[in-house]
Protein backbone atom coordinates (compact mmCIF):
# COMPACT_ATOMS: atom_id res chain seq x y z
CA UNK A 1 0.00 0.00 0.00
CA UNK A 2 0.88 3.49 -0.96
CA UNK A 3 1.04 5.21 2.87
CA UNK A 4 1.35 8.55 4.25
CA UNK A 5 2.90 9.05 7.69
CA UNK A 6 2.78 12.76 9.34
CA UNK A 7 5.93 13.15 11.75
CA UNK A 8 7.80 9.48 11.28
CA UNK A 9 11.24 10.44 12.78
CA UNK A 10 10.79 10.68 16.13
CA UNK A 11 9.95 8.17 18.71
CA UNK A 12 6.68 6.29 17.45
CA UNK A 13 8.02 6.71 13.94
CA UNK A 14 11.10 5.62 14.02
CA UNK A 15 9.46 2.32 15.35
CA UNK A 16 6.91 2.25 12.92
CA UNK A 17 9.00 2.67 9.73
CA UNK A 18 11.12 -0.11 9.56
CA UNK A 19 7.29 -2.55 10.07
CA UNK A 20 6.06 -0.67 7.14
CA UNK A 21 8.46 -0.96 4.73
CA UNK A 22 9.65 -4.83 6.08
CA UNK A 23 6.03 -5.79 4.59
CA UNK A 24 6.52 -3.70 0.98
CA UNK A 25 4.49 -0.56 1.31
CA UNK A 26 5.67 2.19 -0.34
CA UNK A 27 6.06 4.87 2.48
CA UNK A 28 6.10 8.79 2.29
CA UNK A 29 6.93 11.00 5.63
CA UNK A 30 6.03 14.51 6.25
CA UNK A 31 8.06 15.89 9.31
CA UNK A 32 10.02 18.99 9.29
CA UNK A 33 13.69 17.82 8.26
CA UNK A 34 15.48 17.66 11.41
CA UNK A 35 16.19 13.86 11.50
CA UNK A 36 16.61 11.77 8.47
CA UNK A 37 14.49 9.27 7.50
CA UNK A 38 15.24 5.36 6.61
CA UNK A 39 16.17 4.30 2.68
CA UNK A 40 13.96 3.67 0.73
CA UNK A 41 11.51 6.02 2.73
CA UNK A 42 10.06 9.37 0.24
CA UNK A 43 10.82 12.47 2.61
CA UNK A 44 8.47 15.55 2.23
CA UNK A 45 10.09 18.36 3.96
CA UNK A 46 7.46 20.79 5.90
CA UNK A 47 6.12 21.80 8.61
CA UNK A 48 2.63 20.89 9.17
CA UNK A 49 1.68 23.83 11.13
CA UNK A 50 2.19 26.09 8.01
CA UNK A 51 -0.74 25.81 5.19
CA UNK A 52 2.04 26.01 1.87
CA UNK A 53 4.10 23.29 3.20
CA UNK A 54 1.22 21.22 3.19
CA UNK A 55 0.17 22.34 -0.29
CA UNK A 56 3.41 19.89 -0.79
CA UNK A 57 0.95 17.03 -0.85
CA UNK A 58 -2.07 18.52 -2.64
CA UNK A 59 -3.51 15.79 -5.24
CA UNK A 60 -1.50 12.83 -3.84
CA UNK A 61 -3.49 9.97 -2.93
CA UNK A 62 -2.72 7.52 -0.40
CA UNK A 63 -4.29 4.46 0.59
CA UNK A 64 -3.08 4.93 4.06
CA UNK A 65 -2.56 7.99 6.28
CA UNK A 66 -0.73 7.90 9.64
CA UNK A 67 -0.72 10.96 11.82
CA UNK A 68 1.23 10.02 15.01
CA UNK A 69 1.96 13.98 15.73
CA UNK A 70 -1.21 15.28 15.19
CA UNK A 71 -2.61 16.94 18.54
CA UNK A 72 -5.91 19.48 17.37
CA UNK A 73 -8.69 18.26 14.87
CA UNK A 74 -7.76 21.04 12.41
CA UNK A 75 -4.41 19.24 12.16
CA UNK A 76 -5.55 16.05 10.50
CA UNK A 77 -8.29 18.24 8.92
CA UNK A 78 -6.07 19.81 6.82
CA UNK A 79 -4.14 16.80 5.70
CA UNK A 80 -7.00 15.33 4.15
CA UNK A 81 -8.04 18.42 2.36
CA UNK A 82 -4.68 18.49 0.70
CA UNK A 83 -4.19 14.25 0.00
CA UNK A 84 -8.54 13.44 -0.10
CA UNK A 85 -9.93 10.91 2.16
CA UNK A 86 -7.51 7.56 2.22
CA UNK A 87 -9.10 4.46 0.22
CA UNK A 88 -7.72 2.07 3.31
CA UNK A 89 -7.59 3.40 6.30
CA UNK A 90 -6.92 6.56 8.32
CA UNK A 91 -4.30 5.38 11.21
CA UNK A 92 -4.41 7.50 14.46
CA UNK A 93 -2.48 8.36 17.21
CA UNK A 94 -4.74 9.23 20.68
CA UNK A 95 -4.55 9.32 24.23
CA UNK A 96 -6.01 7.49 26.89
CA UNK A 97 -5.53 11.13 28.28
CA UNK A 98 -9.06 11.75 26.92
CA UNK A 99 -10.98 9.48 29.63
CA UNK A 100 -12.85 11.67 32.66
CA UNK A 101 -11.62 10.58 36.26
CA UNK A 102 -13.10 7.26 36.96
CA UNK A 103 -13.75 5.17 40.36
CA UNK A 104 -13.76 2.06 37.72
CA UNK A 105 -10.58 0.53 36.82
CA UNK A 106 -9.57 -0.56 34.47
CA UNK A 107 -10.71 1.88 31.85
CA UNK A 108 -12.42 0.11 28.62
CA UNK A 109 -12.73 2.16 25.20
CA UNK A 110 -16.23 2.89 26.48
CA UNK A 111 -15.79 5.28 29.47
CA UNK A 112 -16.66 8.64 29.84
CA UNK A 113 -14.20 11.27 28.31
CA UNK A 114 -13.24 14.43 29.61
CA UNK A 115 -14.72 17.35 27.69
CA UNK A 116 -11.99 19.37 29.63
CA UNK A 117 -8.85 17.25 28.63
CA UNK A 118 -5.88 18.71 27.35
CA UNK A 119 -6.58 15.87 24.92
CA UNK A 120 -9.62 16.50 23.75
CA UNK A 121 -8.47 17.61 20.29
CA UNK A 122 -7.80 14.14 19.91
CA UNK A 123 -11.15 13.18 20.82
CA UNK A 124 -12.74 15.77 18.64
CA UNK A 125 -10.19 13.95 15.80
CA UNK A 126 -12.25 10.83 16.48
CA UNK A 127 -15.45 11.94 16.27
CA UNK A 128 -14.79 13.82 12.86
CA UNK A 129 -13.48 10.95 11.77
CA UNK A 130 -16.65 8.46 12.45
CA UNK A 131 -18.89 11.15 11.31
CA UNK A 132 -17.21 11.79 8.36
CA UNK A 133 -17.08 8.10 7.34
CA UNK A 134 -13.89 8.24 6.96
CA UNK A 135 -12.51 4.45 7.60
CA UNK A 136 -9.87 4.90 10.43
CA UNK A 137 -7.95 2.87 13.66
CA UNK A 138 -7.36 4.62 16.61
CA UNK A 139 -4.88 3.83 19.24
CA UNK A 140 -5.18 4.85 22.98
CA UNK A 141 -1.89 4.60 24.78
CA UNK A 142 -1.77 5.52 28.75
CA UNK A 143 2.17 6.31 28.71
CA UNK A 144 4.10 5.38 26.04
CA UNK A 145 7.86 4.73 26.78
CA UNK A 146 11.04 3.21 24.80
CA UNK A 147 14.61 4.40 22.91
CA UNK A 148 14.03 7.81 21.69
CA UNK A 149 11.77 9.04 24.52
CA UNK A 150 11.44 13.07 24.58
CA UNK A 151 8.72 13.13 26.77
CA UNK A 152 9.83 12.80 30.58
CA UNK A 153 9.11 9.26 31.63
CA UNK A 154 11.22 6.69 32.23
CA UNK A 155 14.41 8.43 32.22
CA UNK A 156 13.28 10.95 34.88
CA UNK A 157 13.06 8.00 37.10
CA UNK A 158 16.66 6.61 35.73
CA UNK A 159 18.20 10.49 36.12
CA UNK A 160 17.44 10.14 40.15
CA UNK A 161 18.27 6.68 40.16
CA UNK A 162 21.70 7.01 38.73
CA UNK A 163 22.61 10.61 40.23
CA UNK A 164 22.19 8.45 43.84
CA UNK A 165 19.31 11.88 44.42
CA UNK A 166 16.42 10.62 46.13
CA UNK A 167 13.30 9.96 44.16
CA UNK A 168 9.85 11.98 45.27
CA UNK A 169 6.51 9.64 44.39
CA UNK A 170 2.76 11.08 45.42
CA UNK A 171 1.73 9.71 48.99
CA UNK A 172 2.26 6.01 49.64
CA UNK A 173 3.25 5.07 46.14
CA UNK A 174 0.42 2.95 45.68
CA UNK A 175 -1.86 4.83 43.00
CA UNK A 176 -1.68 2.27 39.77
CA UNK A 177 -0.26 3.47 36.36
CA UNK A 178 0.85 1.92 33.04
CA UNK A 179 3.07 2.40 30.39
CA UNK A 180 3.39 0.69 27.42
CA UNK A 181 6.62 0.12 25.42
CA UNK A 182 6.66 2.07 21.92
CA UNK A 183 7.55 -1.16 19.99
CA UNK A 184 4.82 -2.68 20.71
CA UNK A 185 2.30 0.00 19.80
CA UNK A 186 3.95 0.27 16.47
CA UNK A 187 3.52 -3.59 15.94
CA UNK A 188 -0.40 -3.00 16.97
CA UNK A 189 -0.29 0.07 14.78
CA UNK A 190 0.93 -2.06 11.98
CA UNK A 191 -0.82 -5.15 12.21
CA UNK A 192 -4.40 -2.88 12.06
CA UNK A 193 -3.69 -2.63 8.94
CA UNK A 194 -4.27 -6.58 7.95
CA UNK A 195 -7.26 -6.35 9.83
CA UNK A 196 -10.43 -5.75 8.09
CA UNK A 197 -12.22 -5.67 12.02
CA UNK A 198 -9.92 -2.78 12.98
CA UNK A 199 -11.77 -0.77 11.09
CA UNK A 200 -13.12 2.47 12.65
CA UNK A 201 -12.07 1.16 15.75
CA UNK A 202 -10.71 2.59 19.22
CA UNK A 203 -8.09 0.68 20.98
CA UNK A 204 -6.25 1.37 24.32
CA UNK A 205 -2.82 0.13 23.62
CA UNK A 206 -0.32 0.01 26.30
CA UNK A 207 1.00 -2.56 28.58
CA UNK A 208 -0.81 -5.88 29.63
CA UNK A 209 -0.13 -4.81 33.85
CA UNK A 210 -0.62 -1.67 36.04
CA UNK A 211 2.34 -1.00 38.22
CA UNK A 212 2.06 1.48 41.18
CA UNK A 213 4.39 4.45 41.69
CA UNK A 214 6.34 2.39 43.74
CA UNK A 215 6.85 -0.61 41.48
CA UNK A 216 7.39 1.54 38.82
CA UNK A 217 10.62 2.86 40.63
CA UNK A 218 11.69 -0.91 41.51
CA UNK A 219 11.32 -1.77 37.71
CA UNK A 220 13.20 1.58 36.92
CA UNK A 221 15.98 0.83 39.25
CA UNK A 222 16.11 -3.04 38.05
CA UNK A 223 16.82 -1.85 34.52
CA UNK A 224 19.78 -0.02 36.07
CA UNK A 225 21.09 -2.59 37.52
CA UNK A 226 20.16 -1.41 41.25
CA UNK A 227 18.20 -2.53 44.18
CA UNK A 228 14.63 -1.01 45.78
CA UNK A 229 16.80 -0.62 48.60
CA UNK A 230 19.37 1.17 47.38
CA UNK A 231 16.95 3.95 46.47
CA UNK A 232 16.28 7.08 48.55
CA UNK A 233 12.50 6.92 48.03
CA UNK A 234 10.53 10.44 49.36
CA UNK A 235 6.96 10.66 49.62
CA UNK A 236 5.41 13.78 48.96
CA UNK A 237 1.53 14.96 49.63
CA UNK A 238 0.48 16.51 46.72
CA UNK A 239 -2.58 18.67 48.31
CA UNK A 240 0.28 19.95 50.22
CA UNK A 241 2.68 20.85 47.16
CA UNK A 242 2.11 24.41 45.19
CA UNK A 243 -0.20 23.38 41.66
CA UNK A 244 2.90 24.15 39.57
CA UNK A 245 5.26 22.11 41.67
CA UNK A 246 2.78 19.00 41.52
CA UNK A 247 3.69 19.06 37.38
CA UNK A 248 7.63 18.30 38.40
CA UNK A 249 6.24 14.62 39.00
CA UNK A 250 6.03 13.23 34.99
CA UNK A 251 2.91 11.32 35.51
CA UNK A 252 -0.26 12.13 36.71
CA UNK A 253 -1.24 11.78 39.91
CA UNK A 254 -4.09 9.45 40.27
CA UNK A 255 -5.03 6.05 38.93
CA UNK A 256 -4.14 5.49 35.39
CA UNK A 257 -4.73 1.99 33.67
CA UNK A 258 -6.93 0.50 30.67
CA UNK A 259 -8.42 -2.74 29.89
CA UNK A 260 -6.18 -3.40 26.46
CA UNK A 261 -8.43 -6.70 25.94
CA UNK A 262 -10.14 -5.53 23.00
CA UNK A 263 -6.73 -4.85 20.61
CA UNK A 264 -5.62 -8.42 22.02
CA UNK A 265 -8.20 -10.17 20.66
CA UNK A 266 -9.24 -8.45 17.58
CA UNK A 267 -5.70 -7.87 16.44
CA UNK A 268 -4.06 -11.45 18.06
CA UNK A 269 -1.70 -8.98 19.68
CA UNK A 270 0.11 -9.18 22.67
CA UNK A 271 2.77 -7.17 24.25
CA UNK A 272 6.05 -8.21 23.47
CA UNK A 273 7.62 -6.24 26.48
CA UNK A 274 6.83 -6.44 30.44
CA UNK A 275 7.72 -3.49 32.36
CA UNK A 276 11.11 -5.01 33.56
CA UNK A 277 12.39 -5.76 29.82
CA UNK A 278 11.08 -3.01 28.93
CA UNK A 279 12.91 -0.09 31.11
CA UNK A 280 15.56 -2.36 30.52
CA UNK A 281 15.71 -2.03 27.02
CA UNK A 282 14.91 1.83 27.10
CA UNK A 283 17.75 2.53 29.32
CA UNK A 284 20.33 0.34 27.31
CA UNK A 285 19.67 1.69 24.05
CA UNK A 286 18.45 5.45 24.89
CA UNK A 287 19.45 6.47 28.81
CA UNK A 288 23.04 5.43 28.55
CA UNK A 289 23.63 6.92 24.83
CA UNK A 290 22.12 10.06 25.99
CA UNK A 291 24.14 10.63 29.25
CA UNK A 292 27.43 11.26 28.32
CA UNK A 293 26.15 14.26 25.62
CA UNK A 294 23.89 15.51 28.56
CA UNK A 295 23.73 19.18 30.66
CA UNK A 296 24.17 18.92 34.09
CA UNK A 297 20.82 18.08 35.62
CA UNK A 298 18.97 20.59 37.02
CA UNK A 299 17.20 19.42 40.35
CA UNK A 300 15.57 22.77 41.48
CA UNK A 301 11.85 21.44 40.94
CA UNK A 302 12.42 18.43 43.00
CA UNK A 303 13.58 20.69 45.82
CA UNK A 304 10.13 21.97 45.91
CA UNK A 305 8.84 18.16 46.19
CA UNK A 306 11.26 17.34 48.64
CA UNK A 307 9.98 20.23 51.39
CA UNK A 308 6.67 18.67 51.41
CA UNK A 309 8.41 15.09 51.64
CA UNK A 310 9.10 12.22 54.08
CA UNK A 311 11.34 8.99 53.71
CA UNK A 312 9.45 5.73 52.34
CA UNK A 313 11.05 2.63 53.42
CA UNK A 314 12.02 0.04 51.02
Amino acid sequence: MNILVMGGTRFIGVALLPRLLAVGHAVTVFSRGRRPVPHGVEHVCGDRQQLEDLHQLAGRNFDVIIDTSGRQLVESQQVIAQTGRPSHRFLYVSSAGVYAPSEQWPLTEEAPLDPKSRHGGKADTEAWLRREAIPFTSFRPTYIYGPGNYNPIENWFFARIMADRPVPIPGDGQLITQLGHVDDLAEAMACSLEVDTSTNRIYNCSGAKGVTFRGLVAAAAQACGRNLDQVQLRSFDPPMVDPKARKAFPLRIAHFFTDISRVCRELAWQPNFDLTAGLRDSYQKDFCQRAPQSQPADWSQDEQLLDHSTALSP
